[in-house]
């Protein structure tokens, strides 16, 4: 006789596969990297640092940190076809779904697309984490009737992605801070897009597969599109009492307030956050503005008081990007850049050691049979 398997909504607390790349511990407030606290990672590591853990497994000398750059540096150039294909798509596509589409292009290009070896799979994941900037920037570019803009070889990782955003060389800070935003959104054990991602994957798919599969789940405000309702949210109002007022107008209407609760740091602030926070205010700091960070402050005492909710990343993330002059729709395509370097950890896991995903369903329909 079959056991009927119990049911749980949303695969909530469901295990559904062991990891040596990342784990969320609640209780302890880490979010643990290959053995490593990325909270205090991010106090003193860059995102390339990040990204050598990640793929390698860890941290990478000072050699190793150099050769890491100019191996991302060899990988910045896209093949003009796919920038074509860019230029094909409608005016209102968003660039989620430009990067999605320039991700799938990329594909055809690869003459060994079937090889799964892990070899393969390091070296498709160090050219994605080189191209990929460049067709986030140039999929909003051109979406918006604007000249594409290439890498320039002078700037490392992150200002070099920063300025291709802004089309002015970056500060010091501002890198400071961007490459730190990248290095939180880098990998966080298993959200909805890896394990979309895991999932495609555990098919025998190849990598542009899995990660064009955890685009297309990022982009959902529940997941990834939260930052940019989070800033669409800050710029409906002028003043702190009016964001207050806001907030309690849309609580009344039982709407989601985006930015806030997380299916892990439920009784607590995501640790991400308070160092987003803190970036934020460095920024006030430098151009006199603390608008944004007065708004965020007294819109995260009313959720505490009225819902019990707490900031997750997004919450402090989005007002960054603003003030570093960057576009509300590429916030959740840089996101997934980031994120590429935890993604392409997870396929390359998958592979080297897959079973299939598939699960079964508590049947509640009708049987006539």
């Amino acid at each position: 006789m079959e056991t009927k398997a119990k049911y749980v909504p949303g695969l909530e607390g469901v295990i559904a596969a062991e990891t040596s790349i990342s784990f969320l511990d609640v209780e302890k407030e880490q979010i643990i990297i290959q053995g490593y606290d990325l909270i205090e990672l991010s106090k003193r590591k860059d995102y390339a640092e990040i990204v050598h853990l990640l793929l390698e497994g860890e941290l990478p000398t000072a050699a190793e940190k150099a050769k890491l750059e100019e191996i991302l540096k060899d990988y910045y150039d896209v093949p003009s076809n796919v920038m074509d294909v860019l230029r094909l798509l409608p005016e209102q596509t968003h660039p989620m779904d430009g990067m999605r589409t320039g991700l799938s292009v990329l594909a055809g290009f690869d003459e060994a697309i079937e090889d799964r070896t892990l070899p393969a799979n390091k070296k498709r994941a160090y050219q994605l984490l080189g191209q990929l900037p460049t067709i986030t920037v140039n999929s909003h570019r051109i979406i918006n009737g604007q000249e594409s803009v290439y890498p320039l070889q002078d700037l490392s990782y992150s200002a070099n992605f920063l300025y291709m955003i802004t089309g002015e060389k970056p500060s010091e800070l501002e890198v400071e801070i961007f490459d730190r935003l990248l290095l939180l959104y880098s990998e966080h054990e298993m959200p909805n897009s890896t394990f979309a991602a895991r999932v495609i994957a555990s098919t025998n798919s190849d990598i542009y597969g899995a990660l064009t599969g955890a685009i297309a789940s990022l982009k959902g405000n529940l997941h990834g599109g939260a930052n940019e309702a989070v800033m669409y949210m800050l710029n409906e109002v002028k003043t702190v009492s009016e964001f207050e007022e806001l907030l309690l107008k849309k609580l009344q209407k039982k709407e989601k307030i985006m930015g806030f609760g997380h299916r892990v740091y439920m009784k607590k602030m995501d640790p991400r956050a308070l160092i987003t926070k803190e970036a934020l205010r460095q920024l006030c700091e430098k151009d006199g503005d603390y608008l944004l960070l007065e708004m965020c402050e007294a819109g995260e005492k009313v959720m505490e008081k009225e819902k019990g909710l707490y900031p997750n990343l997004d919450y402090y993330a989005a007002p960054v990007y603003w003030k570093l002059g960057i576009p509300i729709p590429l916030y959740t395509p840089i996101f997934f850049s980031a994120r590429t370097a935890g993604l392409a950890a997870h396929v390359i896991e998958q592979h080297e050691n897959n079973r299939l995903f598939r699960p079964r369903v508590n049947y509640t329909g009708a049987r006539h049979v």
